[in-house]
């Protein structure tokens, strides 16, 4: 049996093509759709970011990043129905963003638009989350929608079970999602 090989030309050339393309395809995506800034609640010493970009037209990729946390911990991380870290504590965030009215749990369509998974801090005490998911939405309007709202960082794990917060305890950082 005889096996055509592609000249080195075609090759190259093929793969140039695939590099411009893929420029191209990723270009639009490269800026953050929303982002918030973390500043740390009166008393804690955090700080971090909160991006969205856009995926496709029905997806977008979470990416955060929170430095200050105790070494190892766990942490709640959600979205606050209210743009507002103003309160030395961030209660001025108001509870959960929970527009369809659905129990607290694990990230994903039958929970709070606001669950978004736990912050896992690392050795040195940063937390770094990437998360694609289809359950929020930047500027659309719709429920989904959660520009203008604030994202915190909790002091405690989320245990996806205690109704409505998940027993994440005290707020940690607060940013508001531009």
């Amino acid at each position: 049996m005889i096996q055509r090989i592609p000249s080195i030309a075609k090759l190259a050339a093929a793969a140039a093509v695939a590099a411009v393309l893929s420029a191209c395809a990723t270009t639009d995506r490269a800026t953050p759709i929303a982002e918030a800034t973390i500043n740390p609640t009166e008393g804690n010493n955090i700080s971090g970011y909160f991006r969205v970009y856009e995926v496709n037209r029905d997806t977008v990729r979470v990416m955060a990043q929170v430095k200050g946390l105790q070494p190892g911990s766990e942490h709640g991380f959600h979205v606050h129905e209210n743009g507002n870290c103003s309160s030395p504590d961030a209660m001025s965030a108001g509870g959960h963003y929970n527009p369809n009215g659905h129990q607290h749990g694990k990230a994903g369509p039958q929970a709070h638009v606001g669950d978004l998974p736990s912050l896992m801090a690392d050795a040195a005490g940063t937390a770094f989350l990437v998360w694609e998911t289809k359950d929020l939405s930047i500027g659309t309007g719709k429920p989904s929608d959660i520009k203008g709202r604030a994202v915190v960082v909790h002091k405690d794990k989320d245990d996806y079970t205690t109704q409505p917060t998940g027993n994440s305890g005290a707020r940690l950082g607060c940013g508001v999602i531009q």
